[in-house]
């Protein structure tokens, strides 16, 4: 059974690859068709879907800053947008009732406003997912969209526990102890190093957090997320979580093939969740206008607002305990699990071309911006510098390097992430932050004294985008960028881009030239000692 797991699911994401849609949709499609052909889930399959979402809350808590909860952006928004959206929904979804459709015919107000609550929830799985291989998960955007998940996953804790009628022990008090194990657990992380260990040690983390947590009578995914909260400020939590990266997409797997094999649905379910799904545009201008209203700029609100734009896995475990409870008929599971999937799509194709969107529409857009900006909004200037370097990772980091004794204050960096711009500045790095492609920030900085920008960013689709928003501004200088295939260099050269670096073949003339250097060096040293 195992192997048609692997294979359905295998040729479900290669087909979805092959059309240039997520995997994750292949592999929902994957578990449908399993179900179909009369498999079964099982407790194994059940294990790693649990272990993947663990494993996925834990790396979502080593990449977050507990201060970005506490803003009023994100938590208050997210309770204001889950109550309003609760209120409106329930009523449409009641009202619906008088079309005399078989699934809604006896519907009562309490099971509609379940229901609602149920899709007032966005993906963590899917959301993450996009957020990651879209390079975005650290933005400004980003920040704001995870932020929201966090705070929807407390209020998923609070409605279990009252709903299920379970609470927690007076030991769950004693969690706040974790706080002081710090000290314990970053001298775990260091003995690890870095090799087989440092997964194994981030295992035992996440899992150790999931079952504390629920020892005590808390939801265990969520002391799998604190824990990994508690970790992030070492320095090594961006290893950690690139040691788990693996491990954490190929137990996944099992999670999107398990909400397929939860029931075999009729065109009718079909045909209802699809109606369901036509709530999804309304909650991303729910999203939208929330988000303005507590001063975001307009590309933030509508980038945060379309990404967590779907219905979430959390609505399934909802389903299940009213279906348990005998509140919905087992019915609806497999219609929320259809609405769930078939919202992982809309998100995962209208989020591909977010960029291109917001770029046309900003000017509709800006005209619901507040005139106040948060202070995460300000622009900052790149004062003095004639050369930017956009992206400031380990590539970015050592072109800075090799370009600092030459130019001086003349350059200066950029990069989306505040925490690693942060560092770089104690280190005595000139830098500033600033999305590359946010098109706003190109009409808002001042390009003019500006003469050349390095584009040292790992995606093709990033770089691309941004020349294009560089040339859209009226940038007058020159744009270089970097790139690891002969036919990467080929798309970037024919965007805009004025020189393409590729990384592995220039590379390895760089360092062949550097070796000569060496070694005439090294001959000019021994002829000066033979002639002494």
């Amino acid at each position: 059974m195992e192997l048609m797991w692997l294979l359905f699911a295998f040729v479900g994401g290669l087909s979805m690859k092959q059309l240039g849609l997520p995997p994750l949709i292949g592999f929902l499609s994957a578990g449908f068709l399993l179900n179909y052909f009369g498999f079964e889930s099982s407790e194994n399959l059940q294990s790693l879907a649990d272990l993947g979402i663990t494993l996925m809350l834990f790396t979502i808590g080593l990449k977050l800053n507990v201060r970005d909860l506490l803003k009023p952006e994100v938590w208050v928004a997210s309770a204001q947008h889950m109550v309003i959206w609760v209120l409106l929904v329930t009523g449409v979804i009641y009202g619906v009732t008088y079309l005399g459709l078989s699934y809604f015919a006896e519907m009562t107000l309490q099971q509609a406003a379940l229901l609602a609550f149920a899709l007032s929830f966005s993906s963590t799985v899917c959301v993450v997912k996009i957020l990651e291989e879209s390079g975005e998960i650290k933005t400004r955007h980003g920040k704001i969209a995870i932020g929201v998940l966090v705070m929807q996953d407390i209020f998923a804790v609070l409605f279990l526990v009252f709903a299920a009628g379970k609470t927690p022990t007076l030991w769950a008090f004693a969690l706040f102890a974790l706080w002081f194990a710090r000290p314990l657990l970053y001298r775990l992380i260091n003995s690890a190093g870095h090799g087989e260990l440092l997964p194994l040690t981030g295992f035992l983390f996440a899992l150790g957090g999931y079952y504390i947590f629920d020892l005590v009578g808390v939801k265990g995914d969520l002391g799998a997320l604190i824990l990994g909260m508690l970790i992030a400020p070492h320095a090594k939590a961006a290893e950690l979580n690139k040691s788990l990266l693996s491990f954490k997409d190929l137990f996944l797997v099992g999670f999107f093939l398990s909400i397929g094999l939860i029931a075999l649905p009729d065109l009718e379910m079909v045909m209802i969740a699809l109606l369901l799904c036509v709530l999804v545009p309304f909650k991303f201008l729910l999203f939208f206008v929330t988000f303005v209203q507590f001063k975001l700029r307009a590309r933030t609100a509508y980038l945060s607002g379309l990404v967590i734009s779907n219905f979430s896995e959390f609505g399934l475990i909802v389903a299940a305990l009213a279906v348990s409870s005998g509140w919905l008929t087992p019915q609806w599971l497999v219609i929320v699990a259809l609405a769930v999937s078939f919202s992982f799509v809309f998100t995962s194709l209208r989020y591909k071309s977010a960029h291109s969107q917001y770029l046309k529409l900003k000017d509709t857009l800006r005209q619901y911006e507040s005139n106040i900006r948060l202070k995460e909004d300000i622009y900052q200037q790149p004062e003095g510098a004639s050369v930017l370097l956009i992206g400031m990772g380990r590539v970015g980091k050592g072109a800075y390097g090799a370009l600092r004794p030459s130019l001086g204050d003349e350059l200066c960096g950029v990069d989306a992430d505040p925490q690693r711009v942060r560092k770089l500045q104690e280190d005595g790095l000139k830098v500033i932050v600033g999305d590359g492609e946010d098109a706003d920030m190109w009409e808002n900085v001042d390009t003019t004294d500006i003469k050349l920008i390095l584009l040292a960013l790992p995606s093709v689709d990033d770089t691309t985008h941004i020349t294009q928003q560089l040339r859209v501004a009226k940038y007058q200088g020159k744009i270089a960028a970097i790139a690891r295939y002969d036919d990467e260099v080929e798309k970037l050269m024919s965007t805009g881009t004025d020189y393409v670096f590729n990384m592995f073949t220039e590379a390895g003339a760089g360092l062949a030239e550097e070796s000569l250097r060496m070694l005439s060096a090294e001959g000019e040293y021994q002829m000066t000692n033979a002639q002494l």
